[in-house]
């Protein structure tokens, strides 16, 4: 382990001992949630310690203070109560220590990315989930990026294999990873379709997209347009919906889905649609997405070129995260939640 007092961190002084951060001991509500004092955490060799500007908020963060689907559980999650008490992954910070064998940062650099434990005022992230925040970006928009801008290029672009001139269409548009896809697809040069509720199609249409659809009055699936790409990013249409609005060699990406079973919420449809696809020319598939800095890579010259800029709902400090996460539990977020950790002037 490194400690934070080596020759590779900040002076002792700019360190303090403990910190305040966001603890949750078990699963449940949002009332699992309260701030507390803590140790700074310990890193490794690979490893950085970040002093947290901001944090950002997405769904994955109340699955993990839920615990549900309880298939996470059984994947490493925690059983009982999760393994790592301090929640949040995006964060965006100065770098204030590196391990041994840290060479893309040093001490003062300004950083985004995944870490362990984002809602604090220190954070650790692996080397290899952090690239330098774009120069463009203040730390609360910086830090809304990387889980769900990353997972919208490893869906448009990997799982999906996007290219210029397609025809794309997106269900979800309006949230997180939505709002990056619109964007990014719409960089690629394709043709985008947004699908959201009646009080967010104003915001799909200010991302770029060239059709938008309220789900409330609009069938995307009633015959009358097909696609060569459909990316279900939270919805739970059933598979024969999906491809009746593909191409006969349309692709699908199933990137999640919030309804289903506590065992397995959405992720019994995203495994069962690349069995489908085996006896199909259409092709169904699902994204596992990575925390990976190569990400990020690709998107801070994206963002750097006004391409893709964060869309920021609403911005709350670390004490009122409960409050943030009911507004996410609401349904009712446009885009993404900020978490300010530390001002930017300090």
């Amino acid at each position: 382990m490194t400690d934070p007092t080596s020759p590779k961190s900040a002076d002792n002084a700019a360190i303090a001992h403990t910190m305040q951060a966001i603890v949750q001991d078990g699963y449940g509500t949002v009332d699992v949630l309260r701030r507390g004092q803590m140790a700074l955490p310990d890193i490794a060799e690979n490893e950085v310690l970040v002093r947290v500007h901001a944090a950002g908020m997405d769904r994955g963060t109340w699955h993990v203070m839920a615990g549900r689907p309880y298939l996470m559980r059984i994947m490493g999650f925690g059983f009982r109560a999760p393994k790592n008490r301090v929640p949040g992954i995006d964060v965006a910070g100065t770098v204030a220590a590196v391990g041994a064998s840290v060479t893309r940062f040093a001490v003062g650099d300004e950083v985004y990315g995944m870490s362990r434990g984002s809602f604090a005022e220190y954070a650790a992230a692996l080397e290899d989930k952090l690239a330098h925040k774009p120069a463009n970006l203040s730390f609360e928009q910086a830090a809304v990026v990387p889980i769900s801008a990353g997972t919208a290029i490893q869906a448009l672009y990997d799982a999906g294999r996007a290219q210029h001139g397609q025809k794309v269409l997106i269900l979800g548009a309006s949230g997180g990873v939505g709002s990056y896809a619109v964007q990014l697809a719409k960089a690629l040069g394709a043709e985008v379709t947004g699908v959201s509720s009646t009080a967010k199609t104003d915001l799909v249409r200010s991302l770029g997209a060239d059709h938008v659809l309220d789900y409330t009055q609009d069938d995307f699936a009633d015959g009358t347009r097909q696609y060569d790409l459909i990316l279900d990013i939270g919805g739970n249409p059933p598979l024969s919906r999906l491809r009746r609005a593909l191409t006969p060699t349309g692709t699908a990406v199933i990137v999640g889905g919030e309804e289903g079973g506590r065992w397995t919420g959405g992720f019994g449809r995203s495994l069962r649609a690349p069995l489908v696809s085996l006896f199909l020319r259409q092709r169904l598939t699902m994204l596992a997405s990575k925390e990976r800095a190569s990400d990020l890579e690709r998107l801070t010259p994206l963002i750097e070129s006004g391409q893709v800029t964060p869309s920021i709902d609403r911005t709350y400090t670390l004490d009122e995260v409960p409050d943030a996460m009911r507004h996410l539990e609401a349904g009712d977020v446009r885009g993404k939640i900020a978490i300010r950790v530390l001002s930017d002037d300090k």
